[in-house]
């Protein structure tokens, strides 16, 4: 680790900890590469059409506490 890198880790680690955990999601997202426009577009259009679906009645939801019930009584 440079001595640039070890001078930035400590006045990082100085910072308050929401601070530091908004630096850190900050620094793991710019790892990530950028989204693909298409699949971006494609999961905009997917999730609209399962929002309508909701909207419209045509799809029921199922509450949290029955689906959490459910994974446990698996158990």
């Amino acid at each position: 680790m440079s001595q640039d890198l070890k001078q930035l880790f400590r006045a990082a680690f100085d910072l308050p900890e929401g601070d530091r955990a908004t630096l850190a999601g900050l620094l793991i997202e710019s790892l990530e590469p950028a989204p693909d426009p298409d699949i971006a577009e494609a999961w905009e259009r997917e999730a609209g059409r399962r929002w309508a679906e909701i909207e419209s009645g045509q799809l029921r939801t199922i509450p949290w506490e029955e689906v959490r019930k459910k994974l446990f009584d698996r158990a």
